[in-house]
């Protein structure tokens, strides 16, 4: 058994991550954000069995102190404490620069003193902005086209530089946009559920021609999994991506099929980003993680959404619709 760390346990992909590492009998150690309700965030919602088997810490990368700490005696790190959320980080960049870069520094940097044996460092599809060619592969170039992209940029070079001039393990996983139960509603998939499920006559979004390449939470997990079992990733970044790429109005056009009822747009011009920091287009190239690992997309995204829009029917609770409001638009 595998003794794991994964930081931002508590969050959407983190949780479900912490969960199935479990399920494959690895000691699973959970970092989560630390706070005044005593929360573990979405672990605290797994079965008993599975929280049961996960040692949990609340903590902050942040603090270089208590992630050496949580690092002693593990041997996989998979770093994906971050601060996420493009239209937040236009508010609150020293934040993201504190969690995002610096907090990646210290897991690198304890990591290196503690000679951990592989660190999985999450990156994100934001870093290569509008696409210059399709489909992305990793050589594309970086484009910081919001402070939130830019700060996954620089972690991802800090990692890289870690590998190259320390020999550090690491291995950079770049996962295309990630959708699922557990997401926030601050995204635009539960954005659009949410909505619609409240019975609004109209769902509020920003812009709605932009084109994602949207991989099922499952299938990224799946992803992480295999590319930590891999002798032959150490030093690579890796896409996790389908392939194929829908539009906003796309996927809005599939909830309401789903539903069962017609979803009618309105384009709030407060939702709407800069126009130099709004992503027109991502669709990713998953052939460098299928030649090292076999990965293949398990999920399509009619039966991802399916299971999405499920999930957000039984959790309305868990999940309100916030960014129904215009008071909620970050």
């Amino acid at each position: 058994m595998r003794k794991v760390l994964v930081t931002g346990a508590d969050g959407f992909i983190g949780s479900h991550l912490a969960e199935r590492l479990v399920l494959d009998g690895m000691k699973v150690r959970a970092l989560c954000c630390y706070n005044s309700f005593n929360s573990n965030g979405w672990l605290d919602t797994l079965d008993t069995e599975i929280k049961d088997n996960i040692e949990i810490f609340l903590g902050d990368v942040r603090d270089p102190v208590h992630v050496r700490q949580i690092v002693k005696g593990i041997d996989t790190v998979f770093h994906l404490a971050a601060l996420i959320g493009i239209p937040y980080s236009y508010h609150a960049t020293d934040s993201y620069v504190d969690t995002n870069i610096k907090g990646t520094l210290n897991v690198l940097q304890a990591a290196r003193e503690l000679s951990v044996k592989r660190v999985l460092v999450t990156s994100t599809s934001e870093v290569y902005g509008t696409a210059l060619r399709v489909p992305i592969d990793e050589g594309h170039p970086k484009q910081g086209q919001s402070p939130y992209s830019a700060t996954k940029i620089a972690a991802d070079a800090m990692s890289e530089a870690f590998f190259k001039s320390f020999n550090l393990p690491v291995v950079t996983v770049r996962p295309f946009n990630t959708y699922g139960p557990r997401q926030s509603a601050r995204a635009v998939i539960p954005a659009i559920i949410t909505q619609a499920l409240s019975g609004a006559d109209k769902i509020s979004l920003g812009n709605i021609t932009p084109t994602r390449d949207l991989v099922f939470v499952a299938d990224v997990v799946e992803g992480f999994v295999r590319i930590a079992s891999s002798d032959n990733v150490i030093g690579e970044a890796i896409n996790i991506a389908t392939g194929s790429e829908y539009s906003v109005k796309e996927v809005a056009e599939k909830i309401s099929g789903i539903i069962g009822r017609k979803i009618t747009i309105n384009k709030d011009p407060v939702r709407v980003r800069p126009e130099g920091s709004e992503v027109e287009r991502l669709v990713g190239s998953n052939d460098k993680l299928y030649k090292l690992t076999g990965w293949r997309p398990g999920t399509s995204i009619d039966e991802g959404l399916r299971i999405t829009v499920d999930w957000f029917k039984r959790d309305q609770k868990k999940c309100p619709n916030i960014y129904g409001s215009r008071n909620y638009v970050i």
